[in-house]
């Protein structure tokens, strides 16, 4: 049990406005994990206040920037530390696999050095002359001010990612942050505020605060805040641009998904099946950039279906903190509420239930835990609800094309453009199709992404670019000073 009695407003530990605190409970077996406080809008105030008079008053906006960057790498150094730890605490919280949270805690002190190369080479002021014939000699500056104080707002299922991808480039453009942590997730939220309070970084630059949807919508509401940043779903992300679009903030947002894995008739099977265990099933399932529909050539369907589920049965379900497991339990009991009622509708629906369906898989000490069968549809129409809507759990659709053209139709027929593969013994080839897709990351062959290409989404899957000077860039304002 971890207990905290104290929140993180401002770098120093508070004690909160509010007596509720959140019980974090293990979605494997629903043992207690730890309590947090339930900040509270009270408790948003100060974070704010905090985080306004370190903008306005305080040293760190007009911090050299190599100065900035010496105190994040402080940061990532105890950070990496804490990796291990970390991850188990995730584990425990969130029911992702030890695996994957290891993995994934793992390349984070890459991905925080990656931003902080980033803006050891950005260019944060320059000159530019004039072309104009009587400019007189006069000249202008051109800066990157920071955009102000940021609210970071992300989800439960991937915490520390979300919040770095975040807070460090923010940090690094000289702006404070109030990251609002997810219930579910409380816990590891104290252990990141922890680490910032030990780095040594200025008073108000950083709070840490656990709430509510409606304490949250309160945060990113308040006139004191310049930029909200979300991770989160489409529905949520909609209700924050209206409240931002009112205020004139800054916005970026990192939504849902509903990707396509085109595989071509040319595609080899036995690599592109193994490949999709990772890009269509990790974490869970619980993925905003799971390749959830396969899209099949007629000509290989059943082929194709018939591949899918056998190496959909051979994936061991269990406790998370087993690393022979790679399915977990879902986070809570309304996640794993909504993918049973997926499987229902898709049956409903006409959906040919080929793997899962409805009911618990049998887990040795999770009996009261969130699972959910590894789920095969197909026979799948893309106008039916399990192909449009996002499902967040470890339902796989294959639906069936007729040629290459019908394949990128599919694909693009969809309000959401975050992520999506294609599979062809030709790469070239496969480069020609992804430049048709209408999404913001496409695999070829399953190959990775560079972790500082720009990573996010077109149509309903968000707004902006994380990650690379690109993501530092969202988190500066242009400022013109003629001389």
């Amino acid at each position: 049990m971890l207990t905290y009695d104290k929140l993180f407003i401002g770098g120093r530990w508070t004690e909160p406005a509010g007596p509720d605190v959140f019980e974090v409970r293990s979605p494997h077996d629903r043992a207690p994990v730890g309590t947090v406080p339930e900040a509270t809008s009270a408790d948003m105030d100060r974070a704010v206040a905090a985080a306004r008079a370190a903008f306005d008053h305080g040293p760190w906006p007009l911090t050299d920037p190599a100065e900035r960057q010496r105190i994040v790498a402080r940061f990532n150094e105890l950070h990496a530390a804490r990796a291990d730890e970390i991850a188990e605490l995730i584990t425990a919280e969130n029911g992702t696999t030890i695996s994957f949270t290891r993995m994934l805690q793992g390349t984070l002190a890459a991905r925080t050095q990656d931003f902080i190369d980033a803006a050891a080479a950005f260019d944060w002021e320059s000159d530019w002359e004039s072309t104009l014939p009587d400019s007189g000699g006069h000249r202008t500056v051109v800066r990157r001010a920071p955009v102000g104080v940021v609210v970071a707002v992300i989800p439960w299922n991937a915490p520390h990612q979300s919040a770095l991808s975040k807070m460090i480039p923010a940090l690094l453009a000289g702006c404070p942050v109030i990251l609002k942590t997810s219930p579910e997730t409380a816990l590891d939220g104290m252990v990141l505020a922890e680490i910032f309070a030990e780095a040594g970084f200025p008073e108000g630059v950083v709070s840490v605060l656990p709430a509510e949807r409606e304490v949250s919508e309160y945060l990113v509401s308040h006139p004191g805040v310049d930029k909200i940043t979300f991770t989160g779903s489409t529905r949520a992300g909609a209700t924050i641009a209206s409240i931002a679009g009112r205020q004139f903030k800054r916005l970026s947002m990192e939504l849902g998904g509903k990707s396509a894995a085109i595989i071509l008739a040319d595609a080899d099977l036995d690599t592109v099946v193994p490949a999709l265990k990772w890009y269509s099933l990790a974490n869970n399932g619980e993925a905003c950039v799971g390749h959830t529909r396969v899209l099949a050539p007629r000509a290989r369907y059943d082929e194709i279906v018939a591949a899918m589920a056998a190496m959909m049965a051979d994936l061991p379900v269990g406790d998370p903190a087993d690393p022979a497991t790679y399915i977990g339990p879902l986070s809570k009991a309304a996640q794993q509420e909504r993918v049973h009622s997926y499987i229902d509708t898709g049956i409903a629906e006409g959906a040919r239930l080929v793997l899962g369906g409805p009911g618990v898989p049998e887990v040795p000490g999770g009996e009261k835990g969130y699972y959910v069968r590894p789920t095969l549809f197909a026979d799948v129409d893309n106008g039916m609800r399990i192909a449009q809507e996002e499902i967040f759990g470890p339902v796989v659709v294959v639906i069936p094309f007729d040629d290459e053209a019908d394949a990128i139709r599919i694909a693009n027929d969809s309000e959401y453009g975050l992520s999506g593969g294609v599979w062809t013994a030709d790469p070239e080839h496969g480069l020609a199709v992804a430049r048709q897709l209408r999404t913001g990351t496409v695999h070829v062959n399953g190959a990775p992404r560079a972790a500082t290409a720009p990573f996010g989404g077109f149509k309903s899957s968000g707004v902006g670019r994380e990650n690379g000077p690109v993501g530092l860039a969202h988190y500066t304002e242009y400022q013109s000073i003629s001389l």
